[in-house]
């Protein structure tokens, strides 16, 4: 394969001549090359159009794209426009995408295996970075596994391929999105690429993360010899019917292929699987009031890691579901790997907030101010072991505001920053700008 720029390559950023030097070839696409190149001391990515793509629109949008700047930091956003007089087209740097990173089709193929914790952080940074891009009038266009990078150890995330950005109700033409992660509004040409049809894909991509299959391919897809241009539009657009629709079973997943979304599905709370039960019925029918928004998912995700429980026999991560105890008379399901009973850790409610108060939990920012971004890593409290007796466990005061603790015998403390008090039922705290209350 001829690549179109060589090693040692110079190329010059368009407004500030800066050279940028290609170091070596990452790979291609569709619309062009990737290197790794170096700005000066920086490393950075560099992104060379074919000339087929390498248009005057193209061009347009990467500009308007560098002046608005990227949304938050988790967007490998385009910095500058580079050229070389020598070389067809244009390009464009951006920053480098760090070690650790995986895309979600290793997760799809269990080369690597977040754990539950690690999966609702990455649900908190995806739902918060697409709903800080819609603020700034952006469609996003094509969410879909190719632009999403992982890190499976922390759930912290990167968004790639910005460039097909556009503002949201600019019909420019083009790139519609990935089939499977399109609205079906879009498979069925009745719309465009808009942020409405962005939360319809951010909703698939979501159920590909936790789930592990896609929500609207089951019996229906599997009973299709052919599976056509033909066969795609009817599930994914003109028939769309989400596997676990409420009110329509002739959709279930097939145990012979789909025993992995069989399994899973029950293991999460009532509220996250209401929400994806919502965003492929009611957001499949009415699109416009019917999608789940993002900030609803980044509470719920939020939520989700404050709800995570650990089974005392086997280690599993387990969710504290409230919803699904009430209606069973407020007994804990069993834990889904070994099928034992689950033992509940004590708990802190904060508002109407529940988080679980494992050995390694900690509080944030966002737990006491709602001001707080979801994605805030402002931690400021720690659950700790007390070094001497293994068997008292505390919350340590990792803020720089002091607390005062309230026993349930009515017997008040201060709690300054570094201190930590033994965790007992019954105990309040002030946080200052909350108060929260200890349950065992």
């Amino acid at each position: 394969m001829n690549q179109i720029l060589s090693v040692k390559q110079v190329v010059h950023t368009e407004s500030s001549n800066i050279p940028c030097e290609v170091e070596r070839f990452l790979g291609g696409g569709g619309q062009g090359e990737v290197y790794l190149a170096r700005l000066g001391r920086s490393p950075v990515a560099l992104k060379w159009y074919f000339p087929s793509s390498a248009t005057n629109t193209q061009r347009e949008t990467l500009n308007t794209l560098i002046k608005k700047g990227p949304p938050n930091d988790k967007f490998l956003w385009p910095m500058e426009l580079v050229e070389e007089s020598k070389v067809i087209g244009f390009g464009y740097i951006m920053p480098l995408r760090g070690q650790g990173y995986h895309g979600i089709v290793d997760m799809m193929k269990r080369r690597v295996e977040p754990s539950f914790r690690a999966l609702a952080v990455s649900g908190m940074q995806l739902s918060d970075s697409f709903f800080q891009l819609h603020a700034k009038g952006l469609c996003y266009r094509d969410i879909s596994f190719g632009n999403v990078f992982i890190n499976p150890l922390t759930g912290d995330i990167l968004i790639c391929d910005n460039d097909n950005v556009t503002i949201d109700g600019h019909d420019i033409g083009g790139i519609k999105g990935t089939p499977r992660f399109m609205a079906p509004e879009v498979v069925r040409d009745e719309a465009p690429p808009s942020t409405q049809t962005d939360l319809f894909s951010l909703a698939i991509l979501m159920f590909y993360m936790f789930m592990l299959h896609h929500p609207l391919e089951g019996i229906k897809e599997t009973s299709i010899k052919c599976f056509d241009l033909y066969a795609m539009t009817k599930i994914y657009g003109t028939e769309p019917l989400f596997i676990f629709d409420p009110d329509d079973d002739s959709n279930r997943p097939d145990p012979n292929y789909h025993q992995v979304v069989l399994n899973f599905w029950p293991i999460y709370p009532q509220f996250l699987r209401d929400l994806f039960t919502r965003s492929f019925t009611d957001g499949i029918r009415e699109p416009q009031s019917g999608r789940v928004r993002e900030t609803q998912w980044r509470a719920a995700m939020a939520r989700l890691c404050d709800s995570i429980i650990y089974c005392s026999n086997c280690s599993a991560e387990n969710f504290y579901d409230i919803d699904t105890m009430k209606k069973s008379g407020g007994t804990l399901a069993q834990c889904w790997a070994c099928k034992k009973d689950l033992n509940v850790p004590p708990r802190i409610l904060i508002g109407k907030n529940i988080v679980m108060l494992n050995h390694n939990s900690q509080l944030y920012a966002r737990h006491i101010d709602p001001q707080k971004s979801c994605n805030s890593s402002e931690c400021i409290a720690q659950v700790m072991q007390h070094p001497k007796d293994h068997g008292i466990w505390g919350l340590r005061n990792l803020s720089s505001e002091k607390w005062v603790i309230t026993t349930g015998e009515g017997k008040t403390q201060d709690v300054y920053p570094g201190r930590s008090f033994t965790l007992a039922v019954g105990t309040k705290v002030n946080f200052g700008r909350k108060e929260g209350k200890i349950r065992i």
